[in-house]
């Protein structure tokens, strides 16, 4: 019977591991769990953050996208991996980025003003699918799309590092442009 109860714990503890990622100890019966580093990184406890609309620091937005666009970073670093992160963006009206992707899934927010937005290797304006204030999107890691802005417009985007962008076109990348 001893050996019955003990084979049934050893099959309950491996359940356990494989189903939930959790170790259970036999000799105290405690479960504990068992994180991947990438997700101790991720779920590492931080601060408590307030920031007022006001208290914004925004600044140029990163050399990969066109000179004109503004970011304020509110939470984390968009440069490191797997270390999550929450930015506004602010565009002009007309702003535009053309066909590009990122390593990451992109989920943004729109706050004010519309973006628009189409998926592809070409921009095309006509195919292009507006977002206003309180609109959402995903998009799945290396997807290729393109925005433009009607407007002044600001969103939020937020996921988990690193926060890059790649041209379809190595042409489009103002990080390639020279200036006269």
């Amino acid at each position: 019977m001893r050996r019955l109860l003990r084979t049934c714990e050893v099959i309950l503890a491996v359940g356990c591991l494989a189903v939930f990622g959790t170790r259970v100890t036999l000799a105290q019966g405690e479960p504990q769990k068992k994180t991947a580093p990438a997700a101790k990184k991720m779920m590492a406890p931080t601060k408590h953050i307030m920031i007022d609309a006001s208290e914004l620091k925004w600044g140029p937005a990163p050399a990969g996208l066109p000179p004109g666009a503004e970011v304020a970073i509110l939470d984390g670093d968009p440069s490191k991996p797997g270390v999550p992160f929450a930015m506004r963006v602010k565009l002009p009206d007309g702003y535009s980025v053309q066909p590009h992707w990122h390593p990451t899934n992109e989920n943004l927010v729109i706050l004010s003003g519309t973006l628009a937005m189409g998926l592809g290797d070409q921009f095309d304006e006509s195919s292009m699918h507006a977002l206003t204030a309180g609109g959402y999107s995903k998009m799945p890691r290396k997807t290729n799309h393109y925005v433009m802005a009607r407007g002044e417009t600001t969103f939020q985007v937020y996921g988990a590092g690193p926060f890059a962008i790649t041209y379809v076109n190595p042409n489009d990348d103002p990080r390639k442009k020279t200036t006269p």
